[in-house]
């Protein structure tokens, strides 16, 4: 597609700071609910740990640095929380291994990708396009997105709860449409901006109505919590301007529960078996987003900068990440589907994101102001972020013939395993009683994509491109710039 901003473009200070602030927006919400949600899990005797969101905030933000240096600052995608790992935090919290078995287990999967990075880097990256080519890699893309707007079209219809409202989804809509507007009809500078002007717009909207509903004791209206700021300046005190994270390191020092079990041999394996594999199962995802990215920057991102260096840059990422915010990280969808939607590929601007991410963790009415944008705001931007991950897979697979049959089985079992919600389960976790490991139906579809795609080709790694695909990419993307030259003159 056709970049605003370049990977290596730096926009001026002023528009750098926008930019940034709207990458944040898109990847905020979803980095502060994953250390929400682990906060609830409870150990044997109901005991529950302390995840911190504004130290989660701080986690991603360093972890996006660690993954840009090592990436050599040519993948422009922002690290946040995962939500891949929530069930093994649940399992290992209820094993009673408490903050020091979380970190470990963020350590074990962030290890998982650094290991493959050297091996990658031994024997090289070629077979990753072999085994997992365009015919399997799109449909998976595609699979990333819509398996996300449940998430999307959830928080519209009930604000983050349990009760459907109707005016929920109008403000989520609202705000999706005033995304959509922004992005098509505004002038330059407000393209690219759609997200502030999007959310902005729906956050006004529910604290008018807030604001109504309260006074008129209308419950129905009220829309948006105040909650996050009673938290933070009822009483009000130093605290509540200027606060230090929670850090997940310095929990596990001071704060440790009684009941935890000692980090033995023992217990090393079991936190080991619980993260590893779900580890593993996520370097596809990683691989999908890559390329996912790639496409849209016009750039091999598996070529260069080469998949062991993302990948080191993952799994150090995360497990800096993690040792200050107790989440694992990953790349975000949210941050690629905004970089395709705004153009801006800048790596400055991803930079600028993480470390303003890492200075207003210590704010404390930032982080107010962000826990209080309700879910059916958040709801309707991902509307487009999601939407833009769904559209971006189908465009990966533009030069698929699927006219042929042998290409049409592999993305028709790719998308119906995927969206039936097929999974593997194995074993069975002595503490929860749920499955030991669960292969997720994203994983599961990537397998029946990989094993079709062998079957149909008799034993051979096919991708069902133009052998000279990559040459048409590089005739088309200099003839983008030879066009746009001739225009300038």
């Amino acid at each position: 597609m056709k970049l605003t901003y370049d990977v290596n473009d730096k926009p001026s200070f002023s528009q750098n700071i926008v930019f940034a602030f709207q990458q944040m927006i898109a990847i905020m919400a979803a980095t502060l609910l994953v250390p929400m949600l682990m906060s609830s899990y409870a150990m044997s005797d109901g005991t529950t740990l302390s995840f911190d969101p504004a130290a989660a905030l701080f986690g991603a933000g360093i972890g996006s640095i660690v993954y840009l240096l090592c990436s050599q600052r040519k993948s422009p995608v922002f690290l946040g929380s995962s939500f891949t790992f929530l069930g093994a935090y649940s399992a290992i919290i209820g094993m009673n291994y408490g903050y020091w078995g979380v970190i470990l287990g963020i350590l074990f999967a962030g290890l998982v990708y650094v290991v493959i990075a050297f091996i990658i880097k031994a024997i090289g990256s070629s077979w990753v396009n072999k085994l997992m080519p365009t015919v399997i890699i799109g449909p998976i893309v595609t699979l990333i997105g819509l398996s996300l707007s449940g998430t999307a079209t959830g928080w519209m219809s009930a604000n983050g709860g349990a009760n459907y409202s109707l005016l929920t989804i109008l403000i989520g809509f609202i705000t999706f449409l005033a995304i959509v507007y922004a992005s098509v009809k505004g002038s330059k500078n407000i393209k690219l901006i759609p997200f502030i002007v999007g959310v902005g717009a729906g956050y006004l909207i529910s604290l008018a109505l807030t604001l109504i509903g309260r006074a008129a004791n209308i419950e129905s209206l009220q829309i948006m919590s105040f909650q996050p700021f009673v938290d933070a300046f009822v009483p009000f005190s130093l605290t509540s301007i200027v606060d230090f994270p929670k850090f997940t390191i310095l929990q596990a020092l001071n704060h440790t529960p009684a009941n935890c079990l000692p980090i033995d041999g023992a217990a090393l394996g079991n936190i080991a078996l619980t993260f590893v594999p779900i580890a593993v199962v996520e370097l596809a995802q990683h691989i999908a987003d890559h390329k996912n990215l790639g496409s849209i920057i016009n750039k091999d991102l598996i070529s260069d900068p080469g998949l062991d260096k993302t990948l080191m840059g993952d799994g150090l990422g995360s497990i800096v990440g993690g040792f200050f915010g107790g989440a694992a990280n990953t790349t975000y969808g949210e941050s690629i589907g905004c970089v395709a939607i705004t153009g801006n590929a800048s790596t400055s601007t991803i930079f600028t994101a993480a470390i303003g991410c890492m200075l207003l963790s210590f704010f404390t009415p930032f982080v107010a102001v962000i826990n209080t944008i309700p879910k059916c705001v958040m709801g309707g931007a991902c509307v487009a972020l999601y939407g833009f991950i769904a559209v971006s897979g189908l465009q990966m697979i533009h030069h698929v013939d699927l006219g042929n049959n042998k290409n049409l089985f592999v993305v028709s079992a790719v998308l119906v395993v995927g969206i039936g919600g097929l999974t593997l389960s194995f074993g069975t976790n002595p503490a929860t009683g749920t499955a030991l490991l669960t292969v997720t139906s994203l994983a599961t579809a990537l397998i029946a994509g990989i094993l079709t795609n062998l079957v149909v080709n008799g034993g051979k790694m096919e991708d069902g491109e133009p052998d000279n695909l990559s040459g048409m990419v590089e005739q088309l993307s200099n003839a983008d710039f030879q066009d746009t030259n001739k225009r300038k003159k």
